[in-house]
């Protein structure tokens, strides 16, 4: 991590290059663990010096990931030491580390004791924690297929894959559509989901992120009654005329037009895609299209993944 992660992607290309199958590292994991639940503001749990603590907050920073020092480093630079650290120490750093508006935490060494209290702390922090380990784990089983939701150590190896997967079709129907914002909003319990706060969103520079949002009762929303009525996608290229938007969406999130796709599931709505405009907006056969094969998809995650 403090060395900067071009080392990491080339050695994983030279190991691809070599072997055929894909390959990952601690560092890039955790990447792609905060892709997943995108996390721009990271609480870093970290063992080493403060000099080193401060190279592993810049790498992050030139990955749009802020990593937050607000939890002060063990000092440690003896690899065997980092893992002599007691596990109470990592979960009171853990704590320190998720002060402050974090949007997950992590444990960044493959030799401290993080898994372990990861579960329990998240229960109690309301935030993800990665650990390095958990994290390598995880995606290392997710490049080989097995789309891993174990219990017991995180949401991270319990959903993670799941997440990622949405994450991949929201960045596709944005680009599909030339949108400002994509969102799927799913309830799922069991892997923690819930339609009051989005599953996955993606959206362009500059535009204000949904996905932390949870002020509004979205099954309540005309628009969400009018899904539940309909089971059809609802176009709209202004507001002008019912159902209506939330006026919050209009005067907080800048939103002008808008389609959403239901994602029925036993018969129920699940959920939906939402794809967002910031000027008004007639929507193309194409654009409608991208929003029918994102349906498709997601439907095809979640009946591989569940």
């Amino acid at each position: 991590s403090w060395l900067g992660v071009d080392r990491d992607r080339a050695l994983c290309a030279a190991i691809t290059e070599a072997t055929g199958v894909p390959a990952t590292t601690s560092t890039l994991a955790l990447l792609d663990a905060c892709a997943a639940y995108g996390v721009t503001r990271l609480g870093l749990a970290l063992p080493y010096t403060r000099d080193v603590a401060e190279q592993i907050a810049d790498t992050y920073a030139k990955e749009g990931v802020v990593g937050s020092l607000d939890a002060e480093p063990f000092g440690i630079s003896d690899n065997e030491a980092f893992a002599r650290i007691p596990e109470g120490e990592v979960a009171r750093q853990i704590r320190d580390a998720a002060r402050g508006e974090t949007h997950a935490v992590a444990v960044v060494c493959t030799n401290v004791h993080g898994a372990g209290v990861a579960e329990e702390l998240e229960q109690e922090l309301e935030v993800p924690v990665f650990d390095s380990v958990t994290a390598t784990l995880w995606k290392a089983l997710d490049l080989a297929g097995a789309a891993p939701a174990l219990p017991g150590h995180g949401a991270l190896l319990h959903t993670g894959s799941l997440r990622a997967r949405f994450q991949e079709v929201l960045t596709d129907l944005l680009a599909a559509t030339g949108a400002d914002r994509t969102t799927f909003r799913v309830d799922l319990p069991e892997h923690g989901l819930h339609v009051d706060l989005t599953a996955g969103e993606a959206h362009r520079q500059g535009v204000r992120s949904i996905r932390r949002d949870a002020s509004l009762d979205q099954r309540r929303l005309n628009t969400v009654e009018w899904l539940e009525r309909n089971r059809t996608p609802l176009v709209q290229p202004h507001f002008e005329a019912i159902p209506h938007p939330p006026q919050a969406l209009i005067d907080v999130y800048g939103v002008r037009a808008q389609m959403l796709g239901p994602v029925e599931r036993d018969g129920a709505l699940a959920g939906w895609l939402s794809v967002h405009s910031m000027d008004e907006r007639d929507w193309s056969a194409a654009d409608t299209a991208a929003l029918a094969t994102a349906t498709d998809r997601i439907h095809g995650v979640l009946d591989h993944r569940l």
